[in-house]
Formats: structure tokens, sequence, C-alpha cells
């Protein structure tokens, strides 16, 4: 799965950067991208992988590149999951 989240996060960084986005860029370090597009990128995450972003998840650690926000969204994945027994 989190191979699957990386490809649909690098396909919508694809519609909004011409430049290749390596997994461990800081895209936000790197002016890639702007505050516009970080609310961008949080509707999208909320939309494609049916997950509520909430205020104290709004870390630039959790999105600063592809690496951090597929370790986000996996780990609010496993949280939304119920273990198995």
């Amino acid at each position: 799965m989190p191979k699957e989240n990386e490809q649909k996060l690098r396909d919508f960084f694809a519609k909004f950067i011409e430049e290749d986005v390596d997994n461990d860029t800081d895209i936000f370090g790197s002016g890639l991208i702007n505050s516009l597009f970080a609310m961008q990128l949080v509707l999208f995450i909320e939309k494609e992988f049916h997950l509520k972003v909430e205020h104290d998840d709004l870390d630039i650690e959790n999105f600063k590149s592809i690496h951090a926000i597929t370790n986000f969204i996996q780990t609010k994945q496993s949280i939304k999951e119920p273990a198995s027994k």
C-alpha cells in the first residue's frame, strides 16, 4: 500500500510541479511549493485517502517530502483501521 500511496502522491505533484520530485526532497525548503499548494495537498490527502487531517497533524515534518507524506498517510490509516485480533 505505501508504494501505491506514493504513486498517487507523485501523480498529484506532477500535475502542479514540472520537475521530478525525489522521495526525500524537502518540497518546502526547495521552494517547489507554496502555502496555497500546501492547502491543496491537504485537501487531496483527505479526499484521496479518506482521512481527516486534524489541526495537530499540520506539522511540517508530516508534509515536507513524499516520503514523509507517505508515512503520515500510513500512520493515519493504521489508526483509522481497528487492529485485528
